[in-house]
């Protein structure tokens, strides 16, 4: 494609002395550029893509995006804001897929991924054919493969590109996990969306957002982007969450119709827990008079609520009561969310993504009447993010474990002794004693088998925050890591095979 058109697309142009050149790829990492490429240099978090012009033209890149001048015998245009320029550029540049493609985005602070999946098994139930990208997995039509970026939603650039691809392989549906950072960052400025569902809200990344009404205004975005969509001839729909009180400001981001879905609120999709057990829950689901009686394979309160929401989304856009029931009754868990680590051992082990303090008590409340003995958890927090949510945590396990094991999750570049003790605090505080309820292991792998020496017969390990992610980042380095393998080889060590 043409530089200048691209450009247009950005709100820039070319210098008249500049050639206009043709560009056959676009990169924004200086060691992915290839010859023809268009480098647009993205002021990072810890670096600044400006440094790695001179690298990226060595490379092979024909002209610069940037937000300041930089000397460079290539054609550079300045632009006022680099990461709203490369969503502009990516989406010229794939022709702009979800103009075409239907598309649905899922926003909150827990539950996004479940629920991306559970809005995919209904689409497909009523007969579409689906894509979704989450922190978990890709999904291209019949093909799906882990996700290895440790990013929930990817670079605009990645974004375009994938559901350019799914629309190649035959996709009549996009589903998109959409985080408060990618919306705020903008990557997802120039994606066109007909559906937009909403979990929950609890505190969290309020190290990046501030406050919590930013960090509500940032997944207020999302429901904004319905209105200045293309209409692709599929209704427009806002899915929000009756139990959860930020809904109403939600529902007025948007002018389109909005379903409510809830299990204690009154709701336009209405849920009810008929009966839980260690292997689902009986719900029913009430929409338009019309009611299902539902055998879910998840357990969990939080879990009947995320497929309330995908039965919403899908029921939005005209799948019927009957596909939505043999979408649910077929779902399966997804990987590192409430994931048993079985070696036959004569108690449960459980890895879980719980992260944040709402998470990890939601997880330890379900967890404690399906245990009979002790329930032992580990988990930590990540550096470089929210630091109020450890003291917290810490709290929370000493109020509802019967032991913990205090470790590592991604300490980045901050003092990991100093992380700790952050989240100790909070154990100090909730009443809880050193060596008598828990303890304090920096090694992840360490404090995992820790817990699970410590396991009786009847006893739950529940290792969270981890999840399906396989890598910890310790300073600028990914070491490779895998919770539930850390879990079988702590098992194998005591006999369990």
């Amino acid at each position: 494609m043409r530089l200048s058109l691209l450009l247009a697309a950005a709100g820039a142009r070319l210098d008249e002395k500049e050639t206009d050149v043709e560009v056959r790829s676009i990169a924004y990492d200086s060691r992915r550029v290839e010859p023809g490429a268009l480098f647009v240099a993205i002021p990072g978090f810890h670096r600044d893509g400006h440094e790695f012009v001179a690298d990226a033209l060595s490379r092979g890149a024909v002209a610069v995006v940037a937000e300041r001048a930089v000397r460079a015998p290539a054609p550079v245009a300045v632009v006022a804001d680099a990461r709203l320029a490369l969503s502009a550029i990516a989406a010229e540049f794939f022709d702009h897929p979800t103009r075409r493609l239907p598309m649905v985005g899922v926003t909150g602070t827990d539950g996004k991924t479940t629920t991306v999946h559970l809005v995919s098994d209904v689409l497909e139930a009523a007969g579409e054919r689906t894509g979704f990208q989450t922190t978990v997995d890709f999904k291209l039509c019949d093909n799906t493969w882990a996700n290895e970026s440790r990013q929930t939603t990817q670079e605009a650039l990645e974004v375009q590109q994938f559901f350019a691809e799914l629309l190649v392989a035959g996709g009549t549906w996009g589903v998109l996990e959409a985080t408060s950072h990618a919306l705020t960052l903008k990557k997802l400025t120039h994606v066109e969306l007909d559906v937009a569902v909403f979990t929950n809200l609890t505190p969290e990344h309020l190290d990046f957002h501030g406050t919590m009404q930013d960090y509500l205004a940032a997944k207020g975005i999302l429901f904004e982007m319905l209105d200045r969509s293309a209409d692709k001839g599929v209704p427009k729909a806002a899915i929000v969450n009756a139990d959860d009180p930020h809904w109403r400001y939600l529902a007025d981001r948007t002018a389109h119709h909005i379903i409510t879905y809830g299990i204690d609120a009154l709701a336009d999709v209405q849920g009810q827990i008929l009966a839980e057990s260690a292997d689902g829950t009986r719900i029913a689901l009430t929409y338009q008079k019309a009611r299902a009686e539902i055998a879910l394979p998840l357990i969990g309160r939080f879990n009947v609520s995320n497929a309330l929401a995908a039965a919403a989304a899908g029921l939005a856009v005209g799948a019927t009561l009957d596909a939505v029931r043999l979408a649910l009754e077929r779902a399966t868990p997804v990987a590192g969310r409430l994931e048993r680590v079985e070696a036959g051992q004569p108690f449960s082990v459980v890895v879980d993504y719980a992260h944040t303090p709402d998470s990890l008590r939601k997880i330890l409340t379900l967890l404690r009447p399906l245990t009979k003995g002790e329930l032992i958890a580990v988990f930590g927090s990540a550096g470089e993010r929210d630091r109020t949510k450890r003291a917290a945590m810490g709290k929370i396990a000493a109020e509802l474990a019967d032991y913990f094991v205090i470790t590592q999750e991604d300490p980045r570049l901050e003092d990991r002794a100093e992380i700790l003790r952050e989240i100790e605090r909070g154990a100090i505080e909730g009443g809880a004693t050193r060596g008598q309820r828990y303890e304090v292991i920096d090694d992840r792998k360490q404090a995992i088998a820790h817990a699970i020496n410590r396991a009786k017969p009847g006893d739950t390990v529940v290792a969270s925050g981890k999840g399906h992610e396989r890598s910890i980042i310790e300073g600028e380095k990914k070491t490779p890591w895998d919770e539930a393998a850390a879990a079988r080889e702590a098992l194998r060590a005591r006999g369990y095979a």
